[in-house]
């Protein structure tokens, strides 16, 4: 447990310093006033690409290599509805308060911002509004899908140029 706390820490630190060293070297332009967007305007952004909100893969990798996410991005969670087949695997939406439940996959103190059928059709979408971190995780059977299938993802938007 306390590697994966270390290398989920290390991942971490070092993705904040590769945003840096991409805004040419400059760690307090990048982080205080913003990247530049090549997007020229908010996105929508299909969590998890083409293998959208499912068990087993690993969304704290797909952010890091789709980041950086800046405020007014929408991240779109797209997933299958629950059915009837007792092989179906629903899922859901949380939003973990803090880094140490996002390391432990606590729910407890979670909001619940997508419920099993919001995922289906056009997804459901949550919207970057603020500069701080966010961390999401699927919270189905108790924070098994987020332990055991890497149903967790942090976000830490920037400000985009294009909002300034």
């Amino acid at each position: 447990m306390a590697i994966t706390k270390a290398f989920i820490l290390l991942v971490l630190v070092l993705s904040i310093l590769e945003l840096g060293l991409a805004n040419n070297n400059d760690f307090t332009r990048s982080r205080f006033q913003g990247c530049s967007n090549v997007t020229n305007g908010p996105r929508n952004i299909i969590v998890g690409g083409s293998n959208n909100w499912t068990f087993g893969f690993n969304y704290t990798d797909w952010a890091l290599k789709n980041g950086p996410f800046y405020i007014g991005d929408s991240l779109v969670f797209k997933f299958n509805p629950p059915t009837n087949d007792p092989n179906s695997h629903p899922h859901s939406v949380y939003r973990l308060r803090t880094y140490q439940n996002f390391v432990n996959c606590d729910l407890k103190r979670a909001k619940k911002i997508a419920g099993n059928s919001d995922g289906a059709g056009q997804g459901f979408s949550f919207r970057l509004k603020t500069c701080k971190p966010h961390y999401f995780s699927c919270g189905e059977k108790d924070g098994l899908h987020c332990n055991m299938g890497m149903m967790k993802f942090p976000v830490f938007p920037l400000i985009p140029s294009w909002h300034k």
